[in-house]
């Protein structure tokens, strides 16, 4: 349900970036999802996160709120959605480092052969497209939402278990609000605004879903799945997110398929059935989250 939610988010945010000032895309949906957020973490009577995870969250909001959007939109004024989406194949194998860096889990040589096979398959999916990966200013900034993403969704994964999935997000949202507002605030009313008057429907719309669905509800479903089946083995489910998005870009933006393409996309879900079957050792830390508690552990934990 998360790489489905997720799966819209590049051709969505092209066509957002093409009619509003990408600065406002990528921190704007922030701020709407904030919104969201407080209301719901009011309506529920939240407490305050305990304060060792404050700084967890920050790395969570540092990578999926702040990196990952603003990066992708100012690509995205640059590269085609289907440019973006073969990179952005590469976020599963990023996260599954970060999840062996940052949440303590060791997976089996097995998933990372999994991992490899499913890279390739991104890879040749790159070549059907003819995309490559020229060091240009637009893949660099994709490349770069790329590895500040998996350090967020492997902090976010590993912090779910704790405090569930819902709440990180909720809580990265609300403490990050303040920082961005004057942001978004400049590329409203500073110099050659964000083009808010002149945008059109299509694009309000496109910035709807993807400061509602891509921004909040996503990460629900999201993270959970990483808390419940561990960052780095449920993380290769999107390694599919790709191929979703190349059909979404052919729907709404017009790009062909062709065969290589279905080709690479079944190598994809045969990497991703694979990696499900796969160990992967949990992390000392883990902990309970959405609900579930942990087995109780003795001596002293690091």
């Amino acid at each position: 349900m998360g790489v489905l939610a997720f799966s819209l988010t590049v051709p969505l945010t092209r066509v957002a970036v093409a009619r509003l000032d990408p600065a406002f895309v990528g921190l704007g949906r922030a701020l709407v999802a904030a919104a969201l957020a407080a209301a719901l973490l009011l309506v529920t009577r939240q407490g305050l996160p305990e304060r060792r995870h404050w700084g967890r969250l920050v790395v969570v909001g540092s990578g999926v709120i702040v990196g990952f959007p603003l990066f992708t939109s100012l690509a995205l004024r640059e590269l085609p959605a289907a440019d973006a989406a073969v990179i952005v194949g590469l976020l599963p194998a990023a996260t599954a480092v970060m999840a062996v860096l940052r949440a303590g889990e060791r997976p089996s040589r097995a998933f990372w052969g999994a991992c490899a096979f499913g890279l390739f398959a991104v890879l040749l999916f790159a070549a059907s497209q003819g995309a490559g990966l020229v060091p240009d200013r637009g893949h660099l900034l994709v490349l770069l939402a790329v590895v500040l993403c998996s350090l967020g969704y492997a902090e976010g994964g590993a912090l779910a278990q704790e405090i569930g999935g819902w709440r990180v997000i909720s809580w990265s949202l609300v403490i990050f609000a303040p920082f961005l507002a004057p942001f978004v605030a400049w590329s409203v009313f500073g110099p050659g605004g964000a083009g808010l008057a002149g945008a059109g429907p299509a694009a309000w719309a496109c910035f709807a879903y993807v400061s509602v669905v891509s921004m909040f509800l996503g990460f629900f479903a999201w993270y959970r799945g990483l808390a419940e089946g561990g960052v780095a083995r449920v993380g290769q489910v999107q390694l599919s997110q790709p191929i979703l998005t190349l059909l979404w870009s052919a729907l709404l933006l017009g790009e062909r398929i062709g065969l290589l393409t279905v080709l690479c996309a079944l190598l994809v879900l045969g990497s991703v059935a694979v990696g499900q079957r796969t160990r992967v050792k949990a992390s000392a830390r883990d902990g309970a989250g959405d609900g579930k508690t942990a087995p109780a552990k003795t001596g002293r934990e690091g």
